[in-house]
């Protein structure tokens, strides 16, 4: 049927299926469904249909303007001697022929790198874990050939659950954008479901005898760089060459024991401006958002972290030995963000007779220790920037007082 598409019309349409045509602009229709829902499409010839939006999102005089503006790309194109039909016929052969490779490096990658925190690792990882998808077609990728895969990745006993489910995470998120954009008529992976895996994961910290052992590694370091300085100056000394500062303080102590006191991830240390210490509140401020140079915190979102006394003394011992108050607030050697501190923990680590211990088992002990001491979990969650209190939950198990209380009652009760 033909009718001039209004508001009025739209709030009245009829309950079957049926086309009407506007009589305001040529091809342009409103199609309702059996089962009730309408849409805008704009007829671009020979059987070909653009959905424009559906009848809820526009208003008619909206969507009239973009069907106005698809039909004259089509009218522009004829001119040219370029057929629309011909072309998009072309657009979809390609989309069919895509492979996982070209869509991770043409299409996934650009985008990931500015949209994702962590961008480039994840396409890294998608590269890594799924190789043997690179030659397959992204229309070819379904459930079955996933958990093939998952399969025979689980064989190797190295391999966790819990890391394969994160990694399937990941594909899941980039097949979804392929269908956004429009490459893939539908999620294929829908009905592969996680696996049943630790929710609790490792969680490892210090007993109070390896914190000891610690920091008498931290200090027992410090005093070993003290002495070989002032040897290294004696030398210097009789041979009339320029001595090097006495005060020369090395990061890791300061870091290390930051660490222990706030519970920063390492990347959110590294990240620390002089501007983020609040000497005046006792607090620091982890910033949530990224910009050019620097990460925001993982659930990107602005934390402020309370300074108790130790972590304070260190801050501020550490930026009266370097006299530093801008910029990062401990630099690289080049003045820029600091990249890592590995060469330096390791041997400290070995020196402690410290085992199976990294350094964000630092965050652990942290919040460990703030569990075992009665915190709540909710304030440890919001100190540690847990975005979902389950991931706070892993260390539940570290307050057994509550549940024992609770089995305690059924003593009471039954006298």
């Amino acid at each position: 049927m033909k009718q001039a598409i209004t508001t009025e019309l739209i709030r009245n349409l009829p309950p079957g299926p049926c086309d009407i045509w506007d009589t305001k602009l040529s091809k342009f229709v409103v199609r309702v469904r059996p089962n009730g829902t309408a849409s805008y499409l704009v007829s671009r010839g020979r059987g070909c249909w653009h959905t424009i939006a559906s009848v809820d999102e526009l208003k008619p005089h909206e969507a009239r303007e973009q069907a106005r503006t698809l039909l004259g790309e089509d009218a522009t194109h004829r001119t040219h001697g370029r057929d629309p039909i011909a072309e998009r016929k072309q657009q979809r052969a390609a989309r069919s022929s895509m492979t996982f490779e070209a869509f991770l490096t043409d299409r996934f990658e650009p985008w990931a790198r500015i949209h994702y925190k962590r961008g480039p690792e994840t396409v890294q990882r998608l590269r890594t874990t799924f190789a043997e998808l690179f030659p397959v077609k992204l229309a070819a990728i379904d459930a079955w050939t996933i958990e093939k895969l998952r399969t025979s990745r689980l064989k190797d006993t190295k391999v966790k659950p819990a890391t394969v489910n994160s990694h399937l995470t990941m594909l899941k998120a980039a097949l979804a954008k392929a269908v956004a954009w429009h490459l893939l008529p539908a999620h294929p992976l829908t009905k592969v479901k996680a696996m049943k895996a630790d929710k609790t994961g490792r969680i490892r910290y210090l007993s109070p005898a390896e914190e000891q052992r610690l920091r008498a590694a931290l200090i027992a370091r410090d005093e070993a760089r003290r002495v070989r300085r002032e040897q290294a100056n004696a030398w210097r000394r009789e041979r009339g060459y320029r001595e090097w500062p006495a005060e020369n303080p090395d990061h890791l102590t300061a870091i290390v024991l930051l660490a222990l006191n706030t519970g920063l991830r390492k990347g959110e240390i590294f990240n620390l401006q002089a501007t983020d210490l609040d000497w005046m509140l006792a607090q620091l401020t982890v910033r949530g958002e990224s910009d050019q140079k620097l990460e925001g915190s993982k659930s990107r979102q602005t934390r402020y972290v309370p300074l108790n006394p130790e972590a304070r003394t260190t801050l501020q011992a550490w930026q009266a030995a370097t006299a530093a108050t801008s910029g990062y607030v401990f630099p690289g050697d080049d003045g820029e963000r600091l990249i890592d501190v590995k060469k330096a923990w390791l041997p400290v680590v070995k020196a402690a007779k410290l085992t199976n211990f990294t350094f964000h088992d630092l965050r652990h002990t942290f919040a460990s220790k703030l569990v075992m001491a009665g915190v709540d979990l909710n304030t440890v969650r919001e100190l540690l920037g847990h975005s979902d209190i389950k991931m706070t939950l892993r260390y539940a198990h570290l307050a057994p007082a509550h549940k024992a209380a609770a089995v305690a009652k059924l003593v009471a009760h039954g006298a």
